[in-house]
């Protein structure tokens, strides 16, 4: 049977109605089933407003891609252009998501603007940490100091660069460890481009001893580099006499190398120069100890033992020896 309790001024409002719904109260429990109705269908509807926008985020990054891939389709598609403007559309498509969810729920778009604006100052100076590797990562995109798939040094780590989006840059060591650097310390360091040169050049120094033959040390160089398959013809291998030093002399080869090469052939090149030099009779300095045996120390005789002795004897020969030398010394062949 519907009750219908009529409702009581003294009371608070909250507490009146939690009593007016303890006695069943017909109009208010049908007043709060239209209410937890209309809940669930705005929940239901922003849940799949939700799920829309992460499909439309995922469709839309993957259409910018295939778009711009479209656009280079004379020359190889744009890796580095790519990964940026397909994080740029997901985060923004995310965005819209978002507000349209808040509105669904009955949050006002106006009101969500005006509170943003009200705090500006704030999130700005909460976010420029995030807003910085954002520019940042604009200007990398314009400058291109560096692409997808080149190695690169950045603030010391060395790496192959797997992507760019709007806050960091993602590196591949040689150890297989992914390497994250923020936009804006990337922007702001050294950043050295392994991969942009079309050979680099790698030297190789060799000490020989004084007596050894220079121009045959250099000619079995310049055959070495020539003789490597990977090594650059143009500009051609070139060997000289660098250095005179305490040890010997400096006898140096520079051969240019294509970057995808160049530490297998420079240490590939560097173990034939030495296993040739040494089959021609060719020796390298290195440092030698050299051990020099001292004897054990003997305090000299006081006055006394020598009265003892008697006058005018004859001082003993261990007193006329010379000081003990010093410790052993190093010298280099």
């Amino acid at each position: 049977m519907a009750l219908d309790i009529p409702t009581d001024p003294t009371l608070p409002p909250f507490v009146d109605q939690a009593r007016r719904l303890l006695f069943g109260d017909s109009e208010l429990m049908r007043h709060m089933a239209d209410a937890a109705g209309g809940l669930a269908v705005n929940l239901a509807l922003a849940g799949l407003i939700l799920a829309g926008t992460l499909w439309a985020a995922s469709w839309l990054s993957t259409l910018a891609g295939r778009a711009i891939q479209r656009a280079h389709r004379h020359s190889p598609p744009d890796a580095t252009l790519q990964s940026f403007v397909t994080s740029l559309v997901r985060y923004v498509v995310v965005i819209i998501g978002l507000i349209a969810v808040l509105q669904q729920l009955g949050v006002k778009a106006t009101s969500v603007i005006a509170v943003l604006g009200a705090a500006s100052l704030a999130i700005g100076l909460a976010l420029q940490g995030a807003l910085s590797n954002v520019a940042a990562g604009v200007m990398l995109l314009v400058l291109r100091p560096y692409r997808v798939g080149d190695v690169v040094e950045i603030d010391g780590k060395i790496g192959a660069v797997r992507g760019l989006d709007l806050f960091a840059t993602r590196l591949s060591d040689g150890e297989n460890l992914m390497v994250f650097v923020p936009n804006a310390k990337a922007f702001g360091a050294v950043i050295v481009n392994l991969s942009a040169p079309v050979a680099r050049r790698a030297q190789l120094d060799f000490v020989i001893d004084y007596g050894d033959d220079v121009d045959r040390a250099l000619a079995l160089l310049l055959a070495c580099a020539s003789a490597e398959k990977r090594v650059s013809e143009k500009p051609a291998p070139w060997a000289r006499l660098t250095a005179m030093g305490d040890k010997g002399l400096t006898v140096s080869v520079r051969a240019w190398i294509a970057p995808k090469d160049y530490d297998d052939t420079r240490f590939d090149l560097m173990k034939a120069a030495k296993e040739r030099l040494e089959a021609a009779g060719f020796s390298f300095p290195y440092p030698h100890q050299v051990a020099v045996a001292q004897r054990s120390f003997q305090p000299p005789q006081s006055k006394a033992d020598g009265a003892d002795a008697g006058d005018g004897a004859a001082p003993s020969p261990r007193s006329l020896s010379p000081p003990p030398t010093t410790a052993g010394s190093s010298a280099d062949r």
